[in-house]
């Protein structure tokens, strides 16, 4: 599948695997490779959905995000509705074993197999990637691809866009106009 991928596409898996460090890739990280993008399809769609603006916020809620441990904001007001306090288990928890204990970050257990691996999530958002390049008739796989695959699947990097008025219908809307033209 990979060979069907653009130049900037590649970038983004590639500096998804940065990101992650030794840890295993997941959608997060694909959405933090692609925020750094510049002069792509999915930096312009950024670009056009005001993305100068709320980059850093984005950076920083994903960051708060895995602190609780990969739960979005929508799961977390779910279990406080059972009274479940998220924010005093993650304290709780930082307090026993340090900042960022619930990141599940491999490096503090000392784990690497020398290669990245690619979690549930980002496996996940690379298919509909694909399926969406398919549906649309591209031959290949763009950054654009990712983008709108990030943001039609549910969890963090989706919630953390619809909170900054990036969501399916709107990167729909900036790259395809309504389904008329491409951008680009």
């Amino acid at each position: 599948m990979f060979e069907r991928f653009t130049k900037d596409a590649r970038a983004v898996v590639t500096g998804a695997v940065e990101q992650a460090g030794e840890g295993s890739v997941d959608a997060e990280h694909l959405l933090l490779a692609l925020l750094d993008r510049e002069g792509s399809r999915g930096s312009f769609v950024l670009a056009a959905l005001g993305g100068g603006a709320w980059l850093d916020s984005v950076r920083r809620e994903l960051g708060e995000a895995r602190r609780r441990g990969g739960l979005s904001q929508a799961e977390s007001d779910a279990l406080a509705g059972l009274g479940i306090d998220v924010a005093e288990i993650v304290a709780r928890v930082e307090e026993a074993h340090g900042v960022g204990a619930l990141s599940g970050n491999p490096k503090d257990k000392g784990w690497w197999s020398g290669r990245p691996s690619f979690g549930r999530g980002a496996k996940d958002v690379l298919e509909r990637a694909l399926r969406i390049a398919v549906a649309r008739r591209d031959r290949h796989i763009g950054d654009e691809h990712i983008l709108l695959a990030l943001v039609s699947r549910p969890g963090v990097p989706a919630e953390v866009l619809a909170d900054h008025g990036v969501t399916y219908e709107s990167v729909t809307w900036v790259l395809y106009g309504g389904g008329q033209a491409k951008a680009g």
